[in-house]
């Protein structure tokens, strides 16, 4: 049986991608978020967003219906993404690769979810399929302790996603052709409920 030149593709660059993450320069990655204020960042209608201590806070109440989002700037195609969140009450997101639209939820396409839950790390695509891939709730209660901070890392090269906390992989998504593959990086504040969420030492490394 023929193998497809896509499949080598997909096995060649996640073998590699350690290797690709190992040999980048310290100037190789570039941050997002400057730990000062939020420039490179607009925000779309709902809670708050500042900046305390070099950690960006967004805060909503429960009377708040729309999904409050801190987005980007810049877009982003091929790249790998690594920040820290800490999740003090609600229910969050960090969206990628998403495209802003006019409707209650401002974006749709992927987030990788940030919450207190098992299912965090895992891959929801709003205003699009909901649930693509959800975590192994065993693996989540044994890497993440909620209410801490949590390293996450997201890799998006062309068809294939990854989402990694606390440098364990929890979800895979390879060969999806349904899926944006261009758009920004945003912080969510989910509507409708009390949130308190902390994100920084967002940083992002460019791949071809």
């Amino acid at each position: 049986m023929a193998i497809k030149p896509s499949a080598i593709f997909s096995v060649f660059t996640f073998a590699s991608l350690g290797l690709l993450t190992n040999m980048a320069s310290a100037q190789s990655w570039e941050p997002l978020f400057n730990g000062k204020d939020l420039t490179g960042w607009h925000t779309q209608p709902g809670g708050e967003w500042k900046v305390v201590d070099g950690v960006i806070v967004g805060t909503s109440a429960s009377s708040e219906r729309r999904h409050g989002l801190l987005v980007s700037d810049r877009e982003l195609t091929n790249f790998i993404l690594r920040a820290k969140f800490r999740v003090r009450e609600g229910n969050s997101g960090l969206y990628f690769r998403a495209e802003e639209t006019d409707t209650n939820v401002a974006v749709r396409g992927f987030q990788a979810e940030v919450d207190r839950s098992s299912a965090v790390g895992g891959l929801y695509e709003t205003a699009m399929r909901g649930w693509v891939r959800k975590p192994d709730p065993d693996v989540i209660e044994n890497i993440v302790t909620h209410g801490e901070w949590v390293n996450i890392t997201v890799t998006a090269i062309d068809d294939d996603v990854t989402v990694s906390l606390n440098g364990t992989t929890v979800t895979e998504l390879l060969g999806d052709k349904e899926s944006l593959k261009k758009g920004r990086i945003a912080l969510q504040l989910h509507g409708g409920q009390n949130m308190h969420v902390e994100f920084k030492d967002i940083a992002v490394l460019k791949l071809p």
